[in-house]
């Protein structure tokens, strides 16, 4: 298989399906922007993670390819068979919120980012995350998004965030919480 094909070269690009669309359309931004979400979970991973954390993560980072796929064909013209999300996706990442939830103090405030490299690389990735969801909603205002797209987005910035939060406790961390100047 050739990594280059140079059939891109002029600024367009084809989603599965064969439709070829300009590189800058907003299908080809929703997946990109999932692939640079699955980039930064993949750099969460190398951190000093529990292995259930990086299990986690990887399992995320399927999940990733898996939005990514739906995305990236033509939802008219593509005959191909795709991965797609379950309910259980979803679930997954409540279930794991809320495990990490019950072991932290209760949120009072509003976090700033940071604290360590990998509580720092969360919030990146809960940005990038919610930056996604936002594009896909957008997407779907111009066509057909399974809605579990979205809804898994959502849930995985709220993941994210909670992970944040859980590698600080468990680094022993004093989380950065905001105090407005009034």
């Amino acid at each position: 298989m050739k990594i280059y094909t140079k059939t891109g070269d002029t600024g367009l690009t084809s989603l599965i399906g064969g439709t070829r669309v300009p590189k800058h359309h907003l299908r080809i931004e929703s997946y990109g922007t999932v692939d640079e979400l699955n980039s930064y979970i993949g750099l969460i991973r190398d951190f000093g993670l529990s292995e259930h954390q990086k299990n986690v993560l990887k399992e995320v980072q399927d999940r990733l390819f898996t939005i990514g796929s739906t995305l990236a064909s033509d939802p008219e013209k593509s005959k191909m068979k795709l991965p797609d999300l379950h309910q259980e996706d979803i679930a997954l990442l409540e279930k794991e919120i809320d495990e990490m939830n019950d072991q932290l103090p209760e949120l009072r405030h509003f976090i700033l980012p940071g604290g360590s490299q990998s509580v720092s690389f969360c919030h990146v990735a809960r940005c990038v995350c919610r930056r996604a969801e936002r594009i896909c909603v957008h997407l779907r205002e111009e066509g057909p998004v399974d809605e579990k797209v979205i809804v898994y987005l959502n849930r995985l910035s709220d993941y994210l965030f909670m992970l944040g939060r859980k590698l600080c406790a468990d680094q022993g961390i004093e989380e950065n919480k905001w105090i407005p100047r009034i």
